[in-house]
Formats: C-alpha cells, structure tokens, sequence
C-alpha cells in the first residue's frame, strides 16, 4: 500500500488535510481494475494472488457438503436444520468461487466483494444449525437437567446469532459505502464487522458453557443408576455420539475461525494479518470446510432420529411425547401415575385399569416445539 510519506506533495492539490489525502487516495485505488505499475498488487486489500489450486479445491469441498446436506435433508425432511446448513455450505462455496477469478486479476472489485460479503457471512448460518440441536438433545435424555427450558434454546441463541450478521451486514455496508472516497467510513465499517464478530464469540462460548454443562450433568445422572434405560440407551449409543461429536467439532472449528477473524479485522483492511494468504486459507477455508463436512456427513436424520422425528413430523399430528418439560426421564414414583416419558405412558405399579396414565395434554405441539 502506498505510504502517505512516498508521495510528491507537488502532485497534489495544495492545502489537503490528511484525511482529505487519505481519502484522495482511496478514490484513487479504488478506480484501479486491473494489475499495474501505478495499481500492483500490493496495493490491493488482500495484497497478493490467491492461490488458484486452494480455492478450487476449497470451492469442491463446500460444493459436495451441500449437495450431501441436501440429500439428506430432502430424505429425513430435517428442512430448519438442513436448510441452514445448507444455506451456509453455498454461500461459502460462492465465496470461494468468487475467489477465483482473484487469481488473474486481484483488483476485480465485484469478485473481491462477492467473497468478502459470502465467506463474512456463511458461518452465522451454520451456528443457526448448531443452535438447534441443544434443545433436541435435552428433550431426548432428561429436560429436568437443563438449566433452561430446552424449548427456549433456539430462542435464546437465534436471535443472539443473527444480531452478530445483522451487525456485520452493516458494518459491511458501511465499508462498502465508504470505499470510493470516505476513509473514515471504511474504518467505521471495520469496526462493526469487529464488533459483530467478537459478539459472535462471545454468543458461541455462551451455547458451549451452557451445552457442556448440560451434558456434564447428564453425565453424572447416568452414573447414579437412576436414569431409565430409555435414556441410559440413548447416552451410550455409539451413533448418537457420532453425532454429538461432530457437532462438537464443527462449533470448535467456528469459534476458532471467529478467533482468528476478530485479528485479521483488527488492524483494518489491508493489514499484515489480512495479507497472509496461508493463515487465511487454514484458519478461515479449512476450519469452516471442517464443519460444513462434520454437519453434512453426520446428519441427525442418520444418527439421531428423535431430533429428525421432531423436526419431520407433520404439524398436526404433533404431540407433546417426549417433549413435556420439567418431568425427568425417571416417571419415579407411583404419585406420579400418567407422566409421559420419552414417548411412552408411565403407569405405577398399584395402578387399576381405571386409574391407567393419560397425556399430560393432548394438544398439538406448539409451531416452536418442532424447530
């Protein structure tokens, strides 16, 4: 990038402030459009060519994780789940595919911008998807061990999740808005982007805190010999734990791409860090492959069939089966005649045929009870 101390102050308009030079010289870049000897690319945001080879290879992998999140979802009709895998899968794979064409020419604005706004953005969706599973794994093994009710789940972290795109839409604006000829606007825009993805971090170590601690405590009710088997089953089956893995894996390789965006962004656009291609491609590329890989291939539709079973069934044939709250998945004492547990109707052992368990409601399950 050129310094503003490297240039002919004979060649400028006199009596500009720095701010007016700073922004004389965005405008100026800002009309390159292709490589020169007055536009190399070093003056370019990325600062080099991208490798041709990473970017292809990258744009296959997102390609094949979306089309294996869309056979699935179709097949197991996990339409929210998928839908936000898949969602994110093609925007990173536009991003990457946008990327391409940076490889001939670096100063291609509309590539650069295609990928910048795509690959800012995808993983947002693909924390959505995550978000989702909490509440289902919950309401699979005990609800009473979670510290919220586990229907409130996708409504806590949701909304969290897209307050960080919406913030990083608008500081991606702004940086856009301000790149022909306001300096000082880019650098606003930097700072939302920031904002928006520290926040990020911030919501993502919150669901983890809150997941671990939710399986930390099944963890030890398992071990006390009280859970019912249906749960004790569920716990050990190894394709449940499959699934939990990879999804594990995947919020990991988000947070640490999160972590590594937050530097990248903090030295504004430009910087040393935003100029070295190989932390980019692992700590941006691969780690969002990882997860996009981790959600497509270990499907809950596959390996965990009562989310599915939720997330698939028709609306109004819904019950509330396994997804009262508050009861544990013990049924425990003969008082407690008519719980439904996990599905199935809980009787005491001195019950008649008269005094036989009913639903704890027979009303359809709320629209939120299937996300």
């Amino acid at each position: 990038m050129v310094k503003l101390e490297d240039i002919d102050p004979s060649l400028l308009p006199p009596n500009l402030s720095p701010t007016e030079l700073e922004n004389l010289i965005a405008a100026y870049y800002y009309s390159c459009d292709a490589v020169s000897p007055t536009c190399p690319v070093s003056a370019t945001t990325l600062g080099y060519y991208p490798n041709r080879g990473i970017n292809i290879f990258l744009a296959i992998g997102f390609g094949i994780s979306l089309l294996v999140t869309l056979y699935y979802g179709i097949k197991t009709k996990t339409w929210t789940y998928s839908g936000f895998v898949a969602a994110g899968c093609a925007l990173e794979l536009a991003g990457y595919v946008s990327r391409i064409p940076l490889t001939d020419n670096p100063w291609n604005k509309k590539a650069f911008e295609t990928q910048i706004v795509a690959i800012i953005l995808a993983p947002t969706l693909l924390c959505i998807s995550i978000y989702l599973t909490l509440k289902h794994v919950c309401l699979s093994l005990n609800p009473a061990l979670s510290r919220i009710k586990p229907r409130l789940y996708p409504f806590i972290f949701v909304p969290l999740d897209i307050s960080c795109l919406t913030v990083q839409a608008i500081g991606g604006a702004l940086a856009a808005g301000g790149a022909v000829s306001n300096i000082r606007l880019v650098e606003h825009g930097n700072r939302a982007i920031i904002a928006g993805i520290v926040l990020q971090v911030v919501v993502l170590g919150g669901f983890g805190g809150v997941g671990g601690e939710f399986c930390w405590r099944v963890g030890k009710w398992i071990k006390t010999g009280e859970a019912d088997e249906q749960a004790v089953g569920l716990w050990n089956d190894k394709k449940f734990r499959r699934f939990v893995y990879a999804v594990s894996g995947a919020y990991v390789a988000i947070l640490l791409r999160c972590i590594y965006r937050i530097a990248e962004m903090a030295g504004g656009w430009g910087n040393h860090i935003m100029q070295d291609e190989w932390s980019f491609v692992v700590l941006e590329g691969i780690m969002v492959l990882i997860a996009c890989l981790l959600l497509a291939f270990f499907p809950p539709g596959v390996l965990f069939p009562q989310m599915a079973a939720r997330m698939s069934e028709p609306r109004s044939k819904k019950s509330v089966k396994g997804d009262v709250e508050g009861q544990t998945q013990t049924g425990t004492s003969t008082g407690e005649k008519g719980v439904v547990v996990g599905g199935n109707v809980a009787e005491g052992s001195t019950g008649t045929n008269s005094e036989k368990a009913v639903p704890v409601s027979s009303s359809p399950v709320k629209k939120e009870d299937s996300i």
